[in-house]
């Protein structure tokens, strides 16, 4: 009998249970079972038998409508999930809906008063600075409770939290200074990742969790949009129904309004992601076509426009703060684009939309770098100028890595998930970058 061939009888067994099951196809029975290798090698580690490893992996995935539910949560790309992710009258915390909802309120106060707070005693440079530092812990505190992750990284999250704040808070800026805005505007982006973090319970490893922290991304964004739009028009209408009656609505709206409602709809928009709404969700990989073609043409545009413009030294530089501006959207929108795409699929005509994408991407990339070098070699260098260059050769090696692996798939000689594992493995490479402008620049060009 070869090794471990009792072993391969029961998962043959649990494969066969599995594969009775409606709700999950042949596709997705591979990965669950690779799922439950993965669990019962971690098991064999600790020093597990065979028999023992198999009952602990099973165990820890649950009967099967659990595992159905976990696997369609964690591969949410799939139509299925929405026959799988019905209210229920607990989550896989163990917890009610109630009990979530009034969880996630309250954070939502706490960011509305941290907000508040800062507005009412703080300066504005020193608010520019920290205003996502008041928000961002509140959903990165969401995660922990959701995700009930580790001590350990807990630990790590309050740490980076914590330097990050010290860091912002104690440095010496000038004001108005360029190190001060570029801190402001790197920030986020440190943040926002630690709130990753928070996302894939520490588990920043695995490219699917990042792959799934892209896809919440995306989706939060467009949640958060139509919440925004729903209570400008809300907005809207009271300020119009108090200058009916000749009352001043404007101190209301700025000094407590907008205070909670901004931060509070960050964290309602997170549990409604949470929540798996289907109508958004349905409608969120229609919107990556819908724009993929329309960014395209966009960029056949600009290009043309910049190359009339005159010379590279002569552009204009808020031209080319909007052209990295475009070119990080035209990012966001590849990454949630393949986060949105089924991997089993064969390459068809929106991929190589997409290539399209990355190519019309690259030339302005290029025609971008080279004004900035230009101004470099004729005016000097200064803290916003090194910034700017480093994120464009950022997001040159980032786009012609993912273009090369485009035309490779497209071709059918590499397999999607190449692409997918160099779009989520280079994202910490942007939050490095982002650390090391707020952490770096600042003392090494003298807070100017």
């Amino acid at each position: 009998m070869t090794p471990h061939a009792e072993l391969e009888a029961q998962i043959d067994r649990w494969r066969g249970y599995v594969q009775g099951r409606q709700a999950i196809s042949p596709a997705d029975v591979e990965e669950l079972e690779d799922h439950l290798r993965e669990q019962i090698a971690d098991r064999q580690a600790t020093g597990l038998d065979d028999d023992e490893a198999f009952l602990v992996a099973i165990k820890r995935l649950g009967n099967l409508d659990a595992v159905s539910h976990e696997f369609a949560r964690e591969h949410s790309e799939r139509l299925w999930k929405q026959l799988v992710l019905v209210p229920e009258g607990s989550d896989d915390a163990g917890t009610s809906p109630w009990r979530e909802l009034a969880v996630v309120l309250t954070l939502a106060v706490g960011a509305g008063v941290a907000v508040k707070a800062g507005i009412a005693w703080i300066d504005d440079d020193v608010l520019m600075r920290n205003l996502c530092l008041l928000v961002f812990p509140f959903l990165a505190a969401y995660f922990a409770w959701k995700r009930r992750f580790t001590g350990a990284v807990a630990a790590t999250l309050c740490v980076s939290f914590a330097a990050l704040a010290v860091a912002l808070n104690t440095f010496p800026f000038a004001p108005g200074g360029s190190t001060q805005v570029l801190a402001a505007l790197h920030a986020p982006v440190v943040l926002w990742l630690l709130v990753g973090v928070a996302y894939v319970g520490g588990r920043w490893r695995s490219g699917k969790r990042r792959m799934d922290f892209v896809r919440f991304t995306g989706e939060l964004a467009i949640y958060y949009t139509l919440l925004a739009l729903g209570g400008a028009v809300l907005i809207a209408l009271t300020s119009a129904t108090f200058q009916a009656i000749g009352a001043d609505f404007e101190p209301v709206l700025e000094g407590w309004i907008l205070p909670f409602a901004m931060p509070g709809a960050l964290l309602v928009a997170t549990w409604l992601v949470e929540a798996k709404q289907q109508v958004v969700e349905n409608i969120a990989p229609v919107l990556t076509r819908v724009f993929t073609p329309l960014t395209v043409a966009m960029l056949l545009v600009l290009l043309p426009v910049l190359a009339t413009a005159g010379g590279l030294v002569d552009i204009d530089r808020n031209l080319l703060i909007l052209m990295d501006a475009i070119l990080v959207l035209v990012l966001c929108l590849l990454l949630y684009s393949i986060s949105a795409r089924d991997s089993l699929t064969t390459p068809g005509l929106f991929d190589a939309l997409q290539l399209a994408l990355v190519v019309a991407a690259l030339a302005l990339d290029a025609v971008m770098l080279t004004a900035m070098l230009t101004r470099i070699a004729e005016f000097g260098y200064s803290p916003n100028k090194i910034a700017a260059l480093g994120l464009n050769i950022l997001l040159l090696v980032h786009l012609l890595r993912a273009g090369w692996l485009a035309v490779g798939f497209l071709r059918g000689r590499r397999p999607f998930a190449a692409v997918e594992r160099w779009q989520t493995g280079y994202l910490p490479v942007y939050g490095a970058w982002a650390a090391l402008v707020v952490l770096a620049f600042p003392p090494v060009f003298g807070f100017a």
